[in-house]
């Protein structure tokens, strides 16, 4: 049966957006006062509020300067009339991004903690929040970190960054906090993304893994965790799509507003797909269905023995050739996963089924990650797409899908 995500609510935007800049203790603590800057220069009104860590690496003083604001730092700070500065400054702000945000303070964040005025801020506020981590690569690879992250994410906070480098203490590896120019991109669409880039339009997509039934226990599938299809169907839907998702199994949760249609194997995707099909405008083929399918899978548990065992695989159907195939095919979109020789074989792969647009990466980097690095290509060429969270990256993408449709409403083709 069809499952529904909960649909969620965006505030809008103002032309001059205002947030609060928080920024807690690290060395990267530096380069908030530049992302001040290049924000004030873009419109962007900051208000900065920092933990009592963060005065250990950039005054107040120096931030009140630039920002022309005053700074908080005191949770019993008593310049605001009502006492109450953790609520005040959340209910006049568009967002708040917390750069750099520590381990310590995303732990604070995943439990529900507020022991000062930039904790109880984010916890009492009513306006999303944007965390761009930075901190030792250790710390930052720490199992307890990566989970901290995952539920952050999960409860619809925007992680931006970190990336790899050269870090303070000497060690090099990810955890450095992004460029400013970087996060300042990364704040400005956050802040004003184009609205309903796909209103209007429907968008099929396909996500995970597929299991293929050996015997009644046992089965053949990938190491799919399914992350990147569940954010583009976040990103289409984001953008005013109607978004319909059919999902081999996974955990992860419904986006707000899609869709989702359960199904286990690649005959079950098929099917699911040929009959939703008709009725969508934009195919997007992310799961990674599975090549090959048992012949004569065993109703029964097959029993042990010291005997070797045989099985013969049989070709799954090619769901998005069969799609791209069809008379009047909707726009598609496949994915190319390769171990080696990228360039070459989504090339190959975009070329053979005919489609407009392939996304491309490696796949050992992305396994198992909530990063990624991709690779469009289209008629144009190739588009990098840098290393960022998959759900920056199925922005991207829904972007640059948007950005091919327009010539097609004007009677291009794109073969």
């Amino acid at each position: 049966m069809p499952q529904h995500g909960q649909h969620g609510k965006m505030r809008a935007m103002k032309n001059s957006p205002k947030i609060v800049l928080g920024i807690t203790g690290g060395v990267a603590a530096y380069k908030a006062a530049d992302l001040l800057r290049e924000l004030q220069r873009s419109r962007v009104s900051v208000q900065v509020v920092m933990t009592e860590a963060a005065t250990h690496f950039i005054t107040p003083t120096t931030l009140q300067a630039l920002s022309g604001q005053p700074v908080f730092v005191e949770q019993w700070d008593a310049r605001p009339d009502n006492n109450m500065a953790h609520i005040n400054l959340s209910r006049d702000a568009d967002g708040i991004v917390i750069a750099p945000a520590s381990a310590d303070f995303m732990a604070k964040l995943t439990h529900g903690l507020a022991d000062d005025l930039l904790s109880t801020l984010c916890l009492a506020r009513n306006c999303p929040l944007l965390l761009a981590p930075a901190m030792n690569r250790e710390m930052w690879l720490n199992p307890a970190t990566q989970r901290n992250v995952a539920q952050l994410r999960q409860d619809g906070v925007t992680i931006c960054g970190p990336e790899s480098g050269l870090q303070a203490c000497g060690e090099e590896g990810m955890g450095r906090m992004l460029a400013v120019p970087e996060l300042q991109r990364a704040v400005l669409d956050w802040l004003t993304p184009a609205p309903g880039l796909l209103r209007g339009q429907r968008v099929l997509l396909t996500a995970g893994p597929t299991y293929e039934a050996i015997d009644a226990v046992r089965g053949i599938t990938n190491r799919s965790s399914g992350k990147m299809g569940y954010a583009l169907a976040q990103a289409a839907a984001e953008q005013g799509a109607e978004v319909t998702l059919i999902s081999g199994p996974t955990h992860l949760p419904i986006p707000n507003g899609v869709t989702r249609i359960n199904v286990e194997s690649a005959l079950q995707m098929h099917a699911a797909v040929m009959q939703q099909v008709a009725a969508c405008d934009i195919f997007i083929a992310v799961a990674a269905v599975a090549d090959y399918r048992i012949a004569q899978p065993s109703e029964q548990k097959i029993k042990k023995s010291n005997q070797s065992l045989t099985l013969e695989l049989v070709p799954n159907p090619d769901i998005l050739a069969d799609v791209a195939r069809l008379p009047q095919p909707p726009f598609c979109v496949g994915f190319a996963a390769e171990s080696h020789n990228l360039h070459d074989y989504a090339r190959q792969k975009r070329h053979s089924k005919r489609i407009p647009l392939l996304v491309g990466n490696i796949a050992q980097n992305a396994i198992g990650s909530d990063d990624n690095e991709l690779i469009l290509f289209d008629d144009h060429g190739e588009h990098p797409l840098p290393k960022a969270d998959k759900l920056t990256l199925a922005r991207q993408i829904v972007q640059h899908v948007q950005s091919l449709l327009v010539p097609l409403s004007s009677g291009e083709s794109h073969e």
